[in-house]
This record gives C-alpha cells, sequence and structure tokens, in this order.
C-alpha cells in the first residue's frame, strides 16, 4: 500500500510530460512553419518560370 502512496505523490514525471507537451508544439509550429514556407517558394519559383517561358 506504500508504494502506491509514493507513486501517486511521485511528481518527477510531471516535468518529462511538461517537456514532452512542449516539444509537440513547438514541433507542430515548425512543421506547419515549413508547410507554409514550401508553399511560398514553389509559387515564386512556378512565377519565375512562367517568366522565363515567356
Amino acid at each position: 500500500m506504500n508504494t502506491i502512496k509514493n507513486f501517486v505523490r511521485d511528481e518527477s514525471g510531471a516535468s518529462a510530460a511538461e517537456y514532452a507537451l512542449i516539444l509537440a508544439i513547438v514541433g507542430a509550429g515548425i512543421a506547419g512553419a515549413a508547410l507554409t514556407l514550401g508553399n511560398a517558394i514553389s509559387g515564386s519559383m512556378s512565377s519565375a518560370a512562367s517568366t522565363i517561358n515567356s
């Protein structure tokens, strides 16, 4: 019974969960920025290619 009480009171894993949540949020932000930047670069390259071809 004491083992269960100690496990419930133990808060050392909370920091690992918080770091994982922060990492997930930052990763999602980076992925979103990469997609947006990729689309912008693709549009610019298409525009440049059409200008060069004409």
